[in-house]
């Protein structure tokens, strides 16, 4: 009989639980399957998990509970107002608990994030799995669990009461903003499933997207999107990082209909010398940059940058080894930390290589990859001053003017400024909420406060930000 032996340690935290009204204990969960997820919001490869999170709640709905453990990376990510944000972005509909303090991740012997622990309906620990894969490598366990404790097994669900609250604001997690030759905006709403045209006074002009989520393509009523971030404009058509759909989509503005230009909505993967010089999928795409014939994409969910060639649309690998490390070199060679924004200055790439708090650049003629801040995966804070000195957290958003990158430093909520000529950081403005993209148009900084759904304008030198009011 596939049963555990060690009894499953008690899940209370000081810190409480979210998306519940109840402190729930292991013994509340007697004659269940338990599945524990283990995961942090910012990591990507837990955001994609959640799709296989939720097929298995579905597929056996009457017998297993799955707890999210939320053990957070960075300092931003241990608050319950912050985890709250992420489970109504990512549409999480268990419980989780807040592990700020990595108690429930020792207890349980976990040693990356995403794990899930699967508990037997007698409280005792059947094991646990690290990475994705989550579905396939689990649901035959529950299945013969089901069979096994058929007897034993209470077959009547919880309810958990979450706490959905919607937001009353006209956008939803703003995330990547992109100017047309008219000082039009092109903004992806991300959790509304679609990219709104704007003007600077933020009335909205045109919906793409019918808002529901999905992966279907249309004219721009009915077409619908999943988490769209990143955007790129060429001409009539309009690129979409679609990024949960882990595809690029296109708009053609005249014509007013979405199409799909790669992915198949499966993640791809590739390291090393794989699939080099041969079209590839996306995987997690969250940001796009037209430079010349090429768009570039920071391919998050895989560790690196493609390129697609807009003569042929195809898709393929440009920089990064898909390893995840703050490694310099050329092309290949180097490793990015899940890369979420892109500018550039001339022939240099600016990359905000959000997991290890770095901006990273990539010389387009020579192909290296060198770092200009950070130090690695588990190196960030919030600190200005020299390069050297200097400590970001978890940035998203990049732009350059001039000698100046201007980054959205996410999760301290600031935009700062790195000055080339004196090699320096400093903060220009703060008080944001996970800031996620930047953009310059109009003597003024663009910047998406996602987490409170709004759109600033910031003065480049004072700092001074002023709130524009969407109107649909």
């Amino acid at each position: 009989m596939l049963t555990g032996r060690v009894n499953a340690p008690e899940l209370n935290t000081h810190f409480g639980w979210l998306n519940t009204d109840t402190n729930w204990s292991i013994r509340d969960f007697r004659g269940k399957i338990v599945l524990l997820d283990f995961w942090t919001f910012g990591c990507i490869n837990c955001q994609h998990i959640v799709p296989d999170l939720r097929r298995l709640e579905q597929e056996f709905a009457d017998v297993l509970v799955v707890i999210g453990v939320h053990s957070a990376k960075f300092d931003a990510e241990k608050s319950n107002e912050t985890i709250l944000q992420a489970i109504r972005k990512f549409g999480v509909e268990h419980p989780v608990v807040n592990d700020a303090d990595y108690y429930l991740w020792n207890q349980y012997g976990i040693r990356a994030w995403p794990t899930v622990v699967l508990i037997d309906p007698n409280g005792k620990v059947i094991g646990q799995h690290a990475g994705e894969g989550v579905y396939e490598k689990v649901q035959p366990y529950i299945q013969k669990m089901k069979e096994e404790f058929a007897e034993d097994l209470n077959k009547v669900p919880f309810g958990f009461h979450g706490e959905h609250s919607q937001s009353t604001a006209a956008l939803a997690f703003p995330s990547k903003l992109i100017s047309d030759e008219d000082g039009n905006i092109y903004l992806s709403d991300s959790g509304n499933n679609c990219i709104l045209k704007l003007n600077q006074q933020g009335q909205v002009l045109e919906t793409i997207g019918s808002s529901e989520a999905g992966f279907q393509n249309g004219d721009f009523a009915s077409a619908t999107f999943q988490e769209p971030h990143g955007l790129a404009l060429h001409g009539q058509t309009l690129y979409i990082a679609d990024t949960k759909n882990n595809a690029i989509r296109k708009a053609d503005l005249q014509q007013k209909q979405v199409s799909t230009v790669a992915g198949t909505g499966e993640l791809g993967y590739y390291f090393f010398e794989d699939q080099v010089g041969v079209p590839v999928n996306p995987n997690s795409p969250w940001d796009l940059l037209l430079v010349g014939n090429n768009l570039f994409i920071a391919n998050a969910g895989n560790h690196q940058i493609l390129r697609m060639d807009l003569a042929t649309e195809k898709v393929y690998r440009f920089a990064g080894s898909g390893r995840e490390a703050l490694t310099d070199g050329l092309l290949l060679e180097a490793a990015f930390n899940q890369p979420s924004g892109l500018a550039i200055y001339g022939e240099v790439l600016y990359i905000a290589d959000a997991e290890a708090s770095a901006i990273r650049t990539l010389h387009l003629k020579s192909g290296m990859v060198l770092t200009l801040v950070g130090r690695g995966l588990f190196d960030f804070g919030d600190v200005d001053g020299t390069v050297d000195d200097a400590l970001l957290q978890h940035c998203v958003g990049v732009e350059v003017i001039d000698s100046n990158i201007y980054i959205a430093d996410t999760y301290n909520g600031k935009v700062k400024v790195l000055d080339l000529e004196r090699n320096r950081v400093s903060t220009l403005a703060d008080g944001f909420s996970e800031p996620n993209d930047i953009m310059f148009l109009a003597g003024k900084l663009w910047v998406t406060s996602t987490n409170s759904h709004q759109l600033f304008k910031v003065d480049l030198h004072s700092g001074e930000k002023e709130e524009v009011l969407v109107q649909l």
